[in-house]
């Protein structure tokens, strides 16, 4: 079943050899044995590799929790050094963080924090993250969260007679920062910028203004025009697979998190005023 699950989540009998490490003969073997065993058909299989049929997707829900337990036998059982972390978060969150990596890890925790910026949410289910960073409560029952603070945003500028905005191109998901400034058309596009950094960057150099977290942008060397945005406020929380948030890594950088995150003091001083 577990290696039924690995071709589910890949799609292919390459990509389930590459995260299993059974070949693609065995997989081949054991996938065919096991749709001969159940007596159902689970995969269509053609150019494209494995896809599920529908009697396929049944199965995996049913065995879902498999990735779970064969994921955390792995964490328990491994010997290969210091378990890597993997935190997903904005760009402007993992920014803050590698800034004050200090103040929550150290290069003797027994675990590694690994960035992985995103501003969609990343499955935590399937483990395409270990703890999330997101904007909002997690909706999900097999997630759990811990709200830190509140984030605001803002204007800023190099001086007051900048006009116009940079601003991150159209597209999925482009933050709500970006949605916010295409949202009027009294707001003039200067220019747009492939990254939230770039867009900073441009703004220092006069390019324009931009709508920035006060955490980021009352840290710089840029102007605040106006009060905080009320309209993009929100609530920051952290988030882990409820099954997992206990596992050997994953709740001492929960811990650490929690805390640098938490800390107002620390917020204030990058920007960010008490909620």
């Amino acid at each position: 079943m577990a290696l039924f699950l690995a071709v589910a989540d890949a799609g292919s009998l390459a990509g389930a050899a590459r995260h299993s490490g059974a070949s693609v003969p065995t997989l081949s073997r054991r996938m065919a044995a096991l749709e001969t065993l159940l007596g159902r058909r689970l995969f269509d299989r053609g150019a494209r590799g494995y896809a599920l049929t529908a009697e396929g997707h049944a199965l995996a829900r049913e065995v879902g929790g498999l990735r779970e337990v064969t994921q955390r036998l792995g964490r328990l059982t491994s010997d290969q050094g210091p378990l890597s972390v993997r935190i997903t978060a904005g760009d402007w969150t993992c920014r803050f963080l590698a800034r004050h990596l200090d103040r929550w890890w150290s290069p003797d925790a027994p675990w590694v924090p690994a960035f992985v910026p995103s501003t969609a949410d990343l499955d935590i289910a399937r483990r395409a993250a270990d703890i999330g960073i997101r904007n909002r409560r997690p909706a999900q029952d097999w997630l759990v969260g811990r709200r830190t603070v509140t984030i605001r945003y803002a204007i800023y500028a190099r001086s007051e007679d900048v006009e116009g905005f940079v601003t991150l191109p159209e597209g999925d998901g482009v933050p709500p920062s970006a949605r916010w400034v295409r949202s009027r058309p009294d707001r003039r596009i200067v220019t747009t910028a492939t990254s939230p950094r770039l867009a900073l960057d441009l703004a220092r150099a006069g390019v324009g203004r931009v709508v920035l977290p006060t955490f980021v942008g009352d840290a710089e060397s840029l102007l605040r025009l106006g009060p905080e945005i009320d309209a993009l406020a929100h609530e920051e929380w952290l988030v882990a697979h409820h099954a997992a948030r206990n596992d050997p890594g994953i709740r001492p950088a929960l811990d650490a998190l929690a805390v640098v995150l938490s800390d107002r003091r620390l917020r204030a001083s990058a920007g960010e005023g008490a909620p």
